[in-house]
């Protein structure tokens, strides 16, 4: 029987290939999505069939209003969601969620021990990103040793592996390899600031992170396809 992964699942395309290595790797997906009052809700549903078309084992979604604690652009209507700027590495966005991933992370955590599991899969990127803290290699060395001295299954001596596939991958590197493995991200969803109709806006930073990493790959975005 094969060993059970809690993998974040955003419906976003770094999520979804993060996810398929697990299930490449042999992991039996339990796929774990946040619903936490983010602007671009559109990724729930774009979860749902990512977590669909890999055949998870199954799927949680979680409610959690971060929105009454704002302080970012995809929590708050009262900030803007910056679009058409330089991306600058060694300036924190405005959509940096404050301890997001802190918080995904404990969530995954807390459903891992209860699954028995040893094993999480989270899709962040510290190359072709957006500044955010809590993407960076040091950040989930330090969140493992937490999760040691933290819960029951740690002190027990069962030992947490937070798995990081596409850590120091390029934007670019990581389309090739869902592609390598059949993945369709026109299932996906990136954008921060959709349109009316869900389409992306093409001018937030996710937009055009994905936009030059499918350039770079020398592949087409099935996402465009149907507005050409």
């Amino acid at each position: 029987m094969a060993s059970s992964a809690v993998v974040l699942l955003s419906g976003g395309l770094d999520s979804y290939t993060a996810a398929a290595v697990a299930a490449r790797d042999g992991f039996s997906i339990s796929a774990l999505s946040v619903n936490y009052g983010q602007r671009h809700v559109r990724e729930l549903e774009a979860s749902k069939a990512v977590a669909r078309a890999l055949g998870a084992a199954r799927h949680l979604e979680l409610e959690l209003d971060l929105t009454r604690i704002g302080g970012s652009a995809l929590t708050s209507g009262a900030i803007d969601v910056p679009k058409d700027h330089p991306i600058d590495l060694a300036v924190i966005p405005s959509t940096y969620v404050p301890a997001r991933n802190t918080i995904f992370l404990s969530l995954a955590l807390g459903w891992a021990e209860v699954l028995g599991s040893s094993d999480i899969f989270i899709g962040v990127n510290a190359l072709d990103y957006s500044g955010y803290p809590d993407c960076r290699p040091e950040f989930i060395r330090a969140f493992e040793h937490l999760a040691r001295l933290a819960t029951k299954a740690g002190v027990e001596g069962r030992r947490l592996t937070i798995h990081t596939p596409l850590i120091q991958l390029s934007k670019a590197d990581i389309i090739r390899l869902g592609l390598s493995l059949g993945l369709d991200y026109g299932l996906t969803h990136s954008c921060y600031d959709p349109r009316p109709d869900g389409s992306p806006c093409d001018r937030c930073d996710s937009c055009r992170l994905r936009a030059a990493g499918f350039a770079e790959a020398g592949a087409t975005d099935p996402l465009i396809l149907p507005r050409r």
